[in-house]
């Protein structure tokens, strides 16, 4: 089966993030958004059919939503991938939504992006549809900047991509815009879901997005001000920001691991001395250090820690190194498994390093041999 065009970014360890892209553009309109989100997510963009560099033959008359969402889980097969987070523009967030609904067990969460539960009923569709079989795209792509963005506002590559579609296959994307009407089901999603709304749309304005948001149970919905249809090539900072903080969790999740691993008294005493100038660094930490690295399962957390303890003790860090002896007891190391750690980087990292390093260690050990007693 040919596959849709796509492009994979990001850690193959990583969370996937599969990203959808609006009727009459590629996956280019996730350019100034993608490559952040891939820091962190196995990020998987792609075109839609005749869009982009995907075959037009993927998509005939008479689609639905429903044959793009198939094409979308047959690219997630194709990659391995089985469960994933999803966000979608416009036509791409109507794809989300199917999945939601129809295929709920693939879903770990979605963002829909000026997008629609319904796109307003199917008559503009099918004149549209009729329009472009019979005279193709170039005249409605002059069109585009005025439907997309706020007023002197554009992106000749998108807008390219809009006159180099092919007419068919976006005429049968049409098709499934037409038939597309999800509001009696809305209330069946159950993943967290996230809706952006820009304030300047034409084409689904907010009130669409806010009535997904209150069907879709514990939905949350945020409104981009300066936004048209387009917002993830027009407001990129705003959007990025809205899909880390409901996709990563990275923050909330590292805080969690955090915790765990360095206990409660630290991480409080470490948020007590946050200030203004710091809070963005203690986020940093939080989201990457804990939220991604720490949460990595390739490593057991006792493998991490003999890790973390080597590489404080060879580059002299000694007070973290006395943190992260309590770190080690809490991920199941012994005060002998500690030893040996240090022994060997007496080894590798010099006698004098595994000297302060054992010295630092032993009053971390005599502390909790005396809280003990």
């Amino acid at each position: 089966m040919t596959l849709l065009n796509h492009l994979t970014e990001g850690p193959a360890s990583a969370p996937p993030l599969l990203l959808g892209p609006s009727l009459g553009t590629s996956y280019a309109l996730w350019d100034e958004v993608a490559p952040e989100l891939s820091i962190g997510h196995r990020v998987i963009r792609w075109d839609l059919p005749g869009h982009g560099g995907s075959a037009a033959e993927l998509i005939g008359p008479g689609a639905t939503v429903g044959d793009l969402a198939d094409l979308v889980l047959a690219l997630a097969d194709s990659l391995g991938v089985e469960r994933f987070s999803y966000a979608g523009v416009s036509l791409g967030g109507a794809v989300g939504l199917h999945l939601a609904v129809h295929h709920p067990q693939r879903l770990s969460s979605l963002s829909v992006l000026c997008s629609s539960a319904h796109f307003n009923g199917a008559k503009a569709w099918e004149e549209r549809a009729a329009t472009v079989r019979a005279e193709g795209l170039a005249k409605l792509a002059e069109g585009a900047d005025g439907r997309w963005f706020t007023p002197g506002f554009t992106v000749p590559r998108l807008v390219q991509d809009h006159r180099d579609a092919d007419p068919g296959a976006y005429a049968a994307c049409c098709d499934a815009l037409a038939a597309f009407d999800l509001r009696d089901r809305l209330g069946e999603i159950d993943v967290p879901t996230l809706l952006i709304a820009g304030r300047e749309d034409p084409a689904t304005p907010p009130a669409h997005l806010r009535e997904i948001a209150d069907a879709v149970p514990g939905a949350t919905l945020t409104e981009l001000p300066g936004a048209s249809h387009l917002a993830p090539a027009e407001r990129p900072e705003a959007v990025l920001t809205a899909l880390r903080a409901h996709f990563d969790g990275g923050s909330r999740r590292g805080m969690a691991v955090r915790r765990e691993v360095l206990g409660d008294a630290h991480v409080d005493r470490a948020q007590g001395r946050q200030t203004p100038f710091t809070a963005r660094f203690q986020d940093f930490i939080s989201r990457y250090a804990w939220g991604e690295i720490w949460t990595d399962e390739t490593l057991s957390r006792r493998e991490r820690s003999m890790i973390t303890l080597t590489a404080l003790v060879a580059h002299g860090h000694y007070e973290e190194l006395a943190m992260h002896v309590r770190a080690a007891r809490r991920n199941g190391l012994t005060p002998d498994e500690i030893g040996a750690v240090l022994l060997q980087t007496a080894v590798y990292c010099g006698v004098p390093a595994a000297n302060s390093a054992f010295a630092a260690a032993q009053r971390v050990l005599a502390e909790e041999d005396g809280a003990t007693g």
